[in-house]
């Protein structure tokens, strides 16, 4: 920016501005369009920007057209040179995932940054000679796997099975669930590299949602069942792949019955050291052929590693606050941003199939766990029929 001021004849530029006091305006502009804004001004602020030790921004909602809204405006934004439309799903962080015939690219349009997958098509089976242990039948339901599916099956269905979810553990390290309908495996690779590793034989899953936490990949079904993978290498390629599966808490089969009127989603997601899964139950009622979603509510329950069960907590503790999403969800300071603590943000994108909800007018609302109340503060436009949006969590 050229502006200059004039004061007692001597011309004064805003790169004159202190550093410390740069650094302590950046603290008080927790949108990332703000600090994005105010690090454009001129390159000695761009500079500061980057030296300060800030608190993360508020996360950024990504939608599938291609543009972006910034926590707390409902103005709308693109990020330039970057084509972010038609991602599919989100890795969490900031990464948005595009599958292609020939490799899955993962795009940050924040950093800039692209790292490349291998297709789904390239699946490396463990063990390398495995054959499919069960038949396909027919029945009244159509095709089925008695007792149950497998990778084996799965890859040889009419449909084409499809990324559920994807994180990057770590440099080395990627896991997704790829699945068809409610039948979900877990497949691992390292980035770069020409194929995922699947365990071969092993019975698909109704996965939720999973997480890496304290080094170690933890899944989470639909039955709320926790699980641990562990993690090894090939020793031929040097490959990760998974060499062992074992449960850690096995969860309550009577929580939601077939016929409810509710529909239920889980989340998993570190907060302080701590390992939560959020239940999400979305009431609903039929009208005129159409399912209508109503308000949601939250129960959030601590992982207690020693005796193998879900703990029900009532506060999320330590100023913290939930950001959750079907792709990525993340654990928040609410102090960073003077907001207050126990609060859940969340997408509304529990139900492919419905077209309408509550708010109308909006695809994020707010649970607040003190008050058991929802709210509808964020004035973002829900696309009816459109892919889910996602949240985007630039670091700094």
């Amino acid at each position: 920016m050229a502006e200059v001021t004039q004061r007692g004849g001597q011309q004064l530029s805003w790169s004159d501005i202190p550093r410390d006091l740069v650094g302590h305006v950046l603290r008080l502009l927790p949108a990332y369009a703000d600090r994005a804004r105010f690090a454009a001004v001129c390159p000695q602020w761009r500079a500061a920007a980057w030296q300060h030790a800030l608190p993360p921004p508020l996360p950024l909602l990504a939608l599938p057209d291609g543009t972006f809204y910034s926590l707390p405006y409902g103005k709308k934004f693109r990020f330039p040179g970057f084509g972010c439309a038609d991602y599919k799903i989100a890795a969490c962080g900031s990464w948005l995932v595009f599958p292609r015939d020939d490799c899955c690219f993962l795009v940050d349009p924040i950093a800039g940054a692209t790292v490349k997958l291998p297709a789904l098509s390239r699946v490396r089976l463990r063990p390398p000679n495995a054959v499919a242990k069960y038949v396909m039948v027919e029945g009244g339901k159509g095709r089925s796997c008695d007792p149950y599916v497998t990778w084996m099956h799965m890859k040889d269905m009419e449909e084409a099975p499809i990324i559920r979810k994807l994180i990057l553990c770590s440099p080395n390290l990627a896991a997704a669930f790829i699945g068809i309908g409610r039948a979900i495996q877990i497949v691992v690779c390292q980035p770069g590299a020409s194929s995922w590793s699947v365990r071969a034989n092993d019975p698909c899953n109704f996965f939720e949602d999973m997480a890496f936490y304290q080094e170690k990949l933890y899944t989470l079904s639909h039955f709320e069942d926790l699980r641990v993978m562990n993690i090894s290498q090939d020793p031929r390629s040097g490959d990760p792949q998974v060499s062992r599966i074992g449960q850690v808490i096995r969860g309550d089969r009577a929580v939601l019955p077939d016929g409810s009127i509710f529909k239920k989603k889980l989340y998993l997601v570190e907060s302080r050291g701590a390992l939560l899964m959020v239940r999400r139950k979305v009431c609903f009622r039929e009208i005129s052929d159409e399912m209508l979603a109503g308000q949601s509510e939250f129960e959030v329950f601590k992982a207690d590693f020693k005796n193998s069960r879900w703990v029900n907590v009532t506060t999320l503790g330590d100023d913290q606050m939930l950001f959750l999403g079907r792709w990525c969800s993340r654990a928040v300071s609410a102090s960073h941003y003077g907001m207050s603590s126990d609060l859940i943000f969340f997408i509304h994108d529990v139900m492919e199939n419905v077209t309408e909800y509550t708010c109308e007018d909006t695809c994020v609302s707010v649970y607040n766990m003190r008050t058991s109340q929802v709210s509808c503060p964020l004035p973002m436009v829900w696309k009816r029929k459109m892919i889910f949006p996602t949240w985007l969590f630039p670091w700094g």
